[in-house]
């Protein structure tokens, strides 16, 4: 994985540059030098100072361009949790939307293999993996997934297979032909009925451990007269149905 991209901070503002970018703010001109490494400072031409920063896994959530509602951090940790993704796996994913999951497949050293029906969404993917420094390690094709089980299912098997998609019942029921013994579905959807479909189709192939979990997130204020959850923000974000092949 190679650094395509940096987090520029000074104060509460971040900004993500490349390498030899120029950006234009209220504080001046941002020439950021080819040779730019973490840890560096760069100051704008009115001497403001920035402070470069390597990107991290919630920074793309912040950063990069999106084409939908991605995937939130607290998700993707409970979907690496609960399959033990990690380098070297083979993943297959469909609904690649903005790809943050993928990205974050792709970081921890997994290859991925991403499918996005909508080829603008596609394309911005693709430059979403090359900011984020993965695109070595995420294929992103466009098309429908659900349209190419049969050629894949020929081939090597993989290790965990990842859907975000309104049809995911339908490659869930092909989930066997196409993951090695031992590995690992996993099925998010912002709906119960979605989910509920999924689990269906995970039994009816024979899958073992289905679980599915609502994913609840709750802040916490703290103030003088006492603590307790925010009354403010989104608890519920969705549903992940997790499931493995015998």
């Amino acid at each position: 994985m190679t650094d395509a991209a940096y987090l520029l901070v000074h104060a509460d503002r971040e900004y993500l540059l490349e390498p030899g970018e120029e950006f234009g703010t209220d504080l001046g001109v941002l020439e950021v030098p080819e040779d730019v490494t973490a840890g560096d400072t760069v100051e704008t031409h009115l001497g403001e100072t920035f402070e470069v920063r390597e990107l991290r896994g919630p920074d793309l959530f912040d950063h990069l361009e999106r084409t939908g509602a991605p995937m939130m951090p607290r998700d993707i940790g409970l979907l690496i949790g609960h399959t033990g993704a990690s380098a070297g796996d083979r993943v297959l994913d469909a609904g690649t939307g903005t790809g943050i999951l993928s990205a974050h497949l792709g970081r921890i050293g997994a290859d991925v293999t991403t499918y996005e029906k909508d080829p603008d969404f596609a394309d911005v993917a693709r430059e979403n993996m090359r900011i984020a420094g993965v695109e070595d390690r995420v294929d992103v094709h466009t098309g429908d997934l659900a349209e190419e089980v049969d050629a894949l299912a020929e081939g090597e098997g993989f290790d965990l297979l990842t859907l975000d998609t309104a049809d995911a019942p339908a490659v869930v029921e092909r989930a066997a032909d196409l993951l090695v013994p031992g590995g690992f579905l996993a099925v998010y959807s912002p709906f119960v009925e979605g989910t509920r479909d999924a689990a269906i189709a995970a039994r009816e192939a024979d899958l073992e451990g289905v679980e599915t979990l609502e994913t609840i997130q709750r802040e916490m204020d703290f103030s003088d007269r006492g603590s307790r959850p925010s009354t403010a923000g989104v608890g519920h974000t969705g549903y992940l149905l997790f499931a493995r092949r015998p």
